[in-house]
C-alpha cells in the first residue's frame, strides 16, 4: 500500500488522539470527511492501523510495581525459543517482551501489584521448566517515558528533505 503526506497526517492524527471525531479528523489533515474517513478505513482494512487503545495510568487504581527482566535461556533452538514465547504471550503481567541481541535473549517488561508478586510469577515460570538459565531483573524506581507506539516521523528518511520512507517494499 501507498502512503502519502495525507495518510501520514492521518496517522499522526489518529495515534495522538485515537477518539477524535470524523469531522475534526478531517479538518485536521485537510480533506473533507468522507474521502478522510475513507483514507482512513483503507489504513485500518490494510493493518496498518492494529487497533484502538486506552493509555490508562495504573497507578491512579492501584500502587503497581514495574520490572524489567533480562532472561536467558539454557539452550538456543527453535524449541526452546518457542516454548517460553508461547507461555509469555500468556502471561498479562508481562506486558512487554522483546527477543534482543548480544549477552541476553529476552527483555520483559512485568507489571505487577506489588514486588512480591513479582517473585510469584517468576517462581512460576521457574517451575514450568522453561529453560530459564538466568535472569535479571530492574525494579523500575521512575517512569521518565513510556512508549505509546512508533513516532510516524520514525518511519521516513529525515535526511531526504521530503517524506521517502525507509521501507519501501511490501512487508513478507
Amino acid at each position: 500500500m501507498k502512503i502519502d503526506a495525507i495518510d501520514l497526517r492521518i496517522l499522526e492524527a489518529v495515534q495522538s488522539d485515537g477518539r477524535i471525531t470524523k469531522l475534526a479528523l478531517a479538518e485536521k489533515v485537510g480533506l473533507s470527511p468522507t474521502p478522510c474517513w475513507m483514507r482512513l478505513r483503507k489504513l485500518e482494512k490494510a493493518g496498518i492501523i492494529a487497533g484502538y487503545h486506552a493509555h490508562l495510568a495504573a497507578r491512579r487504581i492501584a500502587p503497581i510495581a514495574s520490572v524489567m527482566v533480562e532472561v536467558t535461556l539454557a539452550n538456543h533452538r527453535q524449541s526452546d525459543f518457542d516454548r517460553f514465547e508461547r507461555a509469555v504471550s500468556a502471561i498479562p503481567e508481562i506486558t512487554a517482551c522483546w527477543s534482543v541481541g548480544g549477552g541476553v535473549d529476552y527483555i520483559a517488561k512485568i507489571v505487577t501489584l506489588d514486588i512480591d508478586a513479582y517473585q510469584r510469577l517468576i517462581d512460576d515460570l521457574l517451575n514450568r521448566e522453561l529453560g530459564i538459565e538466568r535472569y535479571f531483573t530492574y525494579i523500575v524506581t521512575k517512569t521518565v517515558k513510556e512508549e505509546t507506539g512508533v513516532p510516524v516521523s520514525a518511519l521516513f528518511r529525515a535526511d531526504t528533505g521530503d517524506r521517502q520512507f525507509l521501507r519501501t517494499d511490501p512487508p513478507v
